[in-house]
């Protein structure tokens, strides 16, 4: 078994071996992984985070040993929680960031950082204040930042910068926590999951207070959320079917 470590500000995961494949998801700077399959040009990694699968370009990750991997996958993840930020190489070169890329990896990668950091695990309180910061970012399939993001990634990336795991795709977020059964229920930082006429889980947000939800879908949004789903006050319609309501945290 091969090791590596996401040396790029972001690395796109694919889901075959080739360029014109689909993003499934994205590898943010600091980012560890096992190398499950190698070619000529690609690996299929799993993520040591969520185990998330996917294929990336051999030029766009650094190789590190098995003892360097067990020794970071004990470590309590330390991020980065400005929106844009920078690390610098041994010859003073910057290489930008994004907010939520991982900084225990510096010293493997030989890289200085000087900005905000945290490895804190926050409370549930503090999970609106986060997302907002994503407020307006554009959606993007298989997208984990603030220059763009997916319904999953969102919640994933906030849940995360307060020192709380989510797996990565709706559906297997859904799958994680307590069920509540109604809305009056719920407290900011809960999760809503909606699903499609054939009954598949295909969104989340996070639950904001007076039935407000934040989540991405266009771009990331507030929109009103009752029983019947998530209410866009811009077509005056519904947009997601509710299916169920799950505290995390």
């Amino acid at each position: 078994m091969k090791y590596g470590i996401c040396n790029l500000s972001i690395v796109p995961m694919r889901f075959e071996a080739s360029d014109k494949s689909e993003l499934v998801s994205q590898v943010l700077y600091g980012e560890f992984f096992k190398i499950v399959e190698s070619r000529k040009k690609w690996s299929k990694i799993r993520l040591s985070y969520d185990k998330y699968e996917g294929w990336i370009d051999n030029k766009q990750f650094l190789e590190v040993s098995e003892e360097d991997y067990k020794s970071l996958e004990k470590e309590i993840p330390l991020l980065s929680q400005d929106m844009v930020d920078f690390v610098a190489n041994e010859n003073d070169q910057l290489l930008s960031i994004c907010i939520g890329s991982t900084l225990n990896t510096l010293s493997h990668l030989s890289h200085s950082f000087e900005g905000t950091s945290s490895r804190e695990q926050k409370t549930k309180d503090s999970f609106i204040e986060t997302a907002l910061l994503f407020l307006n970012t554009p959606y993007l399939w298989g997208g984990r930042t603030p220059f763009g993001i997916d319904c999953s990634g969102f919640t994933q990336m906030v849940y995360k910068l307060n020192g709380h795991s989510l797996l990565r795709d709706a559906s297997q977020q859904s799958n994680q926590g307590e069920p509540l059964s109604f809305i009056e229920e719920s407290e900011p930082g809960d999760l809503a999951f909606f699903d499609n006429a054939e009954g598949d889980i295909i969104h989340v947000g996070i639950i904001m207070k007076d039935n407000y939800i934040i989540h991405a879908h266009g771009k990331v949004r507030i929109d009103r959320l009752d029983h019947t789903g998530i209410f866009n006050y811009e077509t005056k319609s519904h947009t997601h079917k509710l299916r169920v309501i799950k505290r995390i945290v």
